[in-house]
């Protein structure tokens, strides 16, 4: 596959693969690495690009460490790597907690009763015990939830993180030579030496 030669070429390949990671479970652009300003840093699944705004969307715990972080300093670093293609992401944002919205019930509505158990979860996400602990209610860790209940009970605790991305460096390693970019949102788009 020949290597992008623009910087429009070098963003629309960043945010096809990243498209692609949100459509697809079973690419390596699908579990982005993703830090909070704390450098408390952890493996999120994509869920949605919004290419226009240069956004991504992830499905979060209101009760996880990560939403306090984001509300002290919503700087936030992304990374990505798709072994196969030798493409590197690390991408650099703001993020932000929304808990309620059309979007938030969009995606809540698109969300499996399997998925939204884990909204379920007695404690805390990050919370300490002295035991291993599976985290969900007995009844509900072999089966699927009453969706009554999960409306009820699991709902509460659900919310979207939005990044809005503010760089994009894009990093390709190849035998001939490798390339890289970087791409602003405010300020000039550049080539990097790789």
């Amino acid at each position: 596959m020949a290597q992008p030669d623009t910087l429009d070429a070098v963003l629309a390949d960043a945010l096809d693969r990243l498209e692609e990671g949100a459509r697809n479970r079973k690419n390596a652009m699908h579990l982005p690495v993703v830090a909070t300003a704390d450098a408390d840093a952890r493996v999120m699944v994509l869920r949605h690009v919004d290419r226009e705004a240069r956004a991504l969307r992830f499905h979060t715990d209101l009760r996880a460490p990560k939403v306090a972080a984001l509300a002290a300093d919503p700087r936030i670093g992304l990374l990505a790597y798709d072994p196969e293609a030798h493409v590197q992401l690390r991408m650099r944002g703001e993020g932000r907690i929304e808990r309620d919205g059309a979007e938030v019930e969009e995606a809540w509505g698109a969300s499996s009763n399997f998925a939204r158990r884990c909204y379920l979860a007695p404690h805390p996400p990050s919370s300490a015990h002295g035991a291993p602990l599976p985290n969900l209610p007995e009844d509900v860790r072999d089966a699927e939830p009453d969706p009554a209940r999960l409306e009820e009970e699991a709902r509460a605790n659900f919310a979207i993180l939005k990044v809005r991305l503010d760089e994009i460096d894009w990093f390709s390693l190849a035998h001939d030579g490798h390339r890289r970019a970087l791409w602003r949102r405010e300020g000039q788009s550049t080539w990097l030496a790789p």
